[in-house]
Order: structure tokens, then C-alpha cells, then sequence
């Protein structure tokens, strides 16, 4: 049984509820998948113990006021609020938070912010000299307002040392689950998505998206879980061939039917899944090229240079030193 990890996140007036809730289910699935043994506590801190209403209208129940908020923290998580600008979304920034997050940071092994919790940390100066990020439609104001920080607004999350950004809205479950895979270890994060009916994220990264989630849903459940065993058997025989016996089709009708259901090759599909996963190993790993490309059925250095030039207009190492996850 590890050690508690206590989770506090900061709740206020016009919070955005995604950012407080998805965290918090991550975290309480990751100890249900582990038994216990995960030991994340979450607790919420308000102005004031008692209800407060978000954006969505509804309502949570602060457990604890910001001043009762004292002892060790494994995580501070700081979600955000916007208001409505003559432009669009202004991230609301109040003193009184900023005070505290300033003042219970040193308690924390890592500061989290979600969407636009973003400027709260940098109002407290948590991110002056970093790189960070937020939602992409604050990020312009939070680099006016800020010089001093680096902002990025594409990644999902950038992470900086024991301080974590992360982008907007539904991100946030991405980011709780790279907490989680650094907590716990990959397969309990992977674990968790799969309850949370989520693909596992790169951890870190810019243009994120996933192969099996990038096209809708095929109206064939078995195209769909073919998909789902081209992802989990990247270093296997995916040929069409292969493909094909396994769905018990012949190799022309069994291409005919992939491209109707995902509109594209099998081969195609497959080379894009593969090169998804070398995304992976080169943003969250220091693994070598030819261990990248053999994890990911790519076979070899030079095929691994040649998928990713075709699918993103890069090199291996160039795209690393862009998106490696820590800085």
C-alpha cells in the first residue's frame, strides 16, 4: 500500500466544472484499478468551506476554506474561470486565489493548472521563465499579461520541472492521466483510460490527436475492434494479408470493406497507428531511434525517418527536441 497522495483542488465562483471533476475521476478510478494502492485523496479548498457555483451552474461543496489548507500536499491543482470580453474569452484572474496559491505552493511537490488556471500561476509567478501553456483561446492574453513565460498554446500540456500546464476543457483528463502514468506507471494510466473510455494521450506534445479516435466510429463493430488490434500489436504482422485472415475475408473484399468503414488503406492506417506510437516514445522517452522504431513495427531508423517525413514533414530527432515532455 503506497503513501496517501493528497490532491487539493482550488474551487471558486465560476470555476469551470470539467477541469475540477474529470481530474477528480481519474485520480479516484486510478485508486479503484489499483485496489487502494494508488492513495490519491482529493480534496477541495474554497474561499469558504460550503457550496460554490461554477460555470455550469451547478454546484460543489468546498470541503475546506483556503486558509484551512495547511500540512504536506502531494499535488495543488488550480483550475480556472473566464469571463465574457468584447473579443471573447478573458481569463478571470482573482487576487485573492493568486494570494493562495502563492502561499500553499511550497507545500505541493507539483502545481497543476488546468485551462486557464494557466494565468492564476503566473499571476503568482509560478511560470516566469517557463513554458506553459493554456486554452488556446487565452493564450494571447496570458503572453500580453506575461512576458516573462513562454507560451505554447498547442500542446495538451507542457510540463516544467514539478509545474504542469494544461490546455483547454476536455484536456484536462489527458493531463490527469500523464500525472497518473508518473504517479503509477503507464499501464495503470493505460488501465484508467480504457474505463474512462479514453485513448491514452502522448504525454506532452503538440498537434495531439489519435489514430483510432482521428476518423468516427466504424458502423462494423468488427472493423472497430480490428482497429483496436492494429493499436495494442504495432510490432506484430500487419500486413493486409494478415489483416485479412484474421477478419476471414479475402484480401480484396477485407480492403474494400476497410477503406467504405475508415476511408483509407489498411496500409495506410497502419503506418499512420505506427508513427502515432513513435510520436509517443520520442516526446516521453530518451529510448534509442532503432529501440522507436522496432517498439513500434516500424522496423528500422531509416523507415522510422521515412513515416514520420511522409506524416508530419520531420526527423525523429528534430520532432523530440520540439516535444520532448520535460523541459
Amino acid at each position: 500500500m503506497s503513501s496517501t497522495r493528497r490532491v487539493v483542488i482550488a474551487v471558486f465562483p465560476g470555476v469551470d466544472l470539467l477541469d475540477v471533476t474529470g481530474p477528480a475521476e481519474v485520480f479516484a478510478l486510478a485508486d479503484q484499478e489499483t485496489g487502494g494502492a494508488a492513495g490519491y485523496q482529493v480534496e477541495l479548498a474554497g474561499p469558504t468551506r460550503g457550496e460554490v457555483v461554477t460555470s455550469a451552474g451547478l454546484r460543489l461543496v468546498a470541503d475546506l476554506s483556503f486558509d484551512e489548507v495547511d500540512g504536506v500536499l502531494d499535488t495543488l491543482l488550480v483550475p480556472g474561470a473566464v469571463d465574457a470580453g468584447p473579443g471573447g474569452q478573458v481569463a478571470r484572474v482573482d487576487g485573492d486565489v493568486v494570494a493562495w496559491v502563492a502561499r500553499v505552493t511550497p507545500l505541493a511537490r507539483r502545481v497543476v493548472s488546468v485551462c486557464v488556471g494557466a494565468h492564476l500561476l503566473a499571476a503568482a509567478g509560478l511560470l516566469d521563465g517557463k513554458t506553459a501553456t493554456t486554452h488556446w483561446s487565452t493564450a494571447a492574453q496570458l503572453a500580453a499579461e506575461h512576458p516573462e513565460v513562454t507560451v505554447d498554446p498547442d500542446p495538451i500540456f507542457v510540463r516544467c520541472g514539478s509545474v504542469w500546464t494544461g490546455a483547454g476543457i476536455s484536456s484536462c483528463m489527458d493531463l490527469a492521466l500523464a500525472l497518473v502514468a508518473e504517479d503509477l506507471g503507464e499501464e495503470v494510466a493505460l488501465t484508467v483510460a480504457r474505463q474512462l473510455v479514453m485513448y491514452l494521450k502522448r504525454q506532452g506534445g503538440q498537434s495531439q490527436f489519435s489514430v483510432p479516435l482521428s476518423r468516427p466510429p466504424a458502423t462494423r463493430r468488427d472493423i472497430d475492434d480490428l482497429r483496436m488490434f492494429i493499436v495494442d500489436h504495432l510490432d506484430g504482422d500487419l500486413s493486409a494479408a494478415a489483416l485479412a485472415a484474421r477478419m476471414c475475408l479475402s484480401e480484396r473484399h477485407f480492403a474494400r470493406v476497410f477503406r467504405q468503414e475508415t476511408g483509407t488503406t489498411p496500409g495506410a492506417y497502419v503506418e499512420s497507428a505506427r508513427v502515432e506510437a513513435a510520436r509517443r516514445l520520442l516526446e516521453g522517452t530518451d529510448r534509442p531511434l532503432d529501440q522507436v522504431a522496432a517498439a513500434c513495427g516500424l522496423g528500422s531508423v531509416e523507415t522510422l525517418h521515412r513515416a514520420l517525413r511522409k506524416q508530419i514533414g520531420t526527423t525523429p530527432a528534430a520532432y523530440r527536441r520540439r516535444f520532448r515532455m520535460t523541459s
